[in-house]
């Protein structure tokens, strides 16, 4: 691997050596040849130069030829130095090593060039850890998540294999089962809904519809979820219409309503609340309950990002990654706030969308 890359530097320099080698010879020979011709011609004359003057002359572009290998050799090897130095980097960086970073010595990354080579080389590097980071996070967390309920089934699965057991445990053992592979189930629509959205990059399918009557018929949707914890929905709202893609933004309030009911307190309300400004509708959705530590509130949109990250609560990190990627395929924000035991989900969708 060294040899092959010395035989590519060596290459590098002989080939930009010989580059600036041909241009300084050939400005030389030209220049001489010139000034030879124009006093042979008589057009100029040495002032005070013997005879042999225009040999002296005719002598020039030898002179600037070897100058020129001179300064080739010279100065070959140190302007070229960056470059061996930006490929080593990328080398690096391509064999799967996203620590390394690129600091040129103080005189050359003084100039413009370099110094923007530099930073857009660490900043890239940068992002590349990040995204492997993440990466490895997305199976670790994958594989506990899909693990533990399959564990679970199992393990009851085993349990009814025995025998010898009351019909109220063969029903808890069952009703167990039922709601991991439910849970399975879930966990594996989302991830294709998460996919399918990552995949797109260009809003398709939209209609003008009720945004207010989509919002209570997804509430009601999953009443059982939240009748289940003595939950209360409260929808203050007005009638308000939107273009957009129904089926996907269904799937932002699935989920948003969805996290709710999870990290509520049983016996409160979950709150709903739309409202008009300009050309956009703000949608906001409020559960009181455990609070969002404040370091987790850039995170919690990243797939499989859990701010329990002992993974006790409900919830597999995937349904706010997927609330996040429809809000920006129809060009609007989402934010959230987490304080006095309320947090709060804003959505923000314009009430039309633009021509691609």
């Amino acid at each position: 691997m060294k040899k092959e890359e010395r035989r590519r530097r060596l290459a590098l320099t002989v080939l930009v050596s010989l580059f600036v080698f041909i241009i300084i010879a050939v400005a030389g020979f030209l220049a001489g040849l010139l000034v030879y011709v124009m006093i042979r011609l008589g057009i100029i004359k040495p002032v005070g130069g013997p005879p042999e003057a225009g040999t002296m002359f005719l002598l020039l572009p030898i002179t600037s030829t070897l100058i020129g290998v001179l300064f080739t050799l010279l100065t070959g090897r140190i302007s070229l130095r960056p470059f061996y130095q930006l490929i080593n980097q990328l080398n690096r960086l391509a064999s799967g090593d996203f620590h390394t970073r690129i600091h040129f010595s103080r005189p050359i990354s003084r100039h413009f060039v370099f110094r923007e080579i530099e930073k857009s080389f660490n900043s890239a590097a940068e992002e590349l850890e990040h995204t492997e980071m993440l990466r490895g996070d997305f199976i670790n967390n994958f594989l506990h998540e899909f693990k533990t309920p399959i564990v679970s089934i199992a393990g009851f699965a085993k349990l009814l294999r025995r025998g010898n057991l009351s019909e109220a445990q063969k029903e808890e053992y069952l009703a167990v089962i039922e709601e991991e592979a439910l849970r399975l189930s879930e966990m594996a629509t989302n991830m294709l809904n998460l996919t399918k959205v990552e995949n797109q990059t260009i809003l398709t399918n939209v209609t003008s519809y009720n945004l207010s009557e989509q919002i209570r018929s997804t509430v009601l949707l999953l009443a059982e979820k939240w009748t289940a914890k003595d939950l209360e929905p409260d929808l203050d709202f007005q009638e308000y219409t939107i273009e957009a893609n129904e089926e996907l933004l269904k799937q932002i309030w699935v989920n948003l309503i969805d996290n709710a009911v999870k990290f509520s307190e049983p016996g409160n309300l979950i709150s709903f609340h739309i409202t008009e400004k300009a050309d956009d509708l703000f949608v906001s959705v409020s559960n009181r309950g455990t609070e969002i530590p404040e370091e987790s509130l850039n995170r919690i949109f990243n797939k499989f990002y859990q701010a329990d990250e002992s993974h006790s609560s409900e919830g597999n990190g995937i349904g706010l990654a997927i609330v996040k990627k429809v809000v920006e395929l129809h060009s609007g924000e989402i934010s959230v706030r987490s304080e006095n035991g309320r947090t709060t989900f804003t959505v923000r969708l314009p009430k039309q969308q633009s021509e691609p």
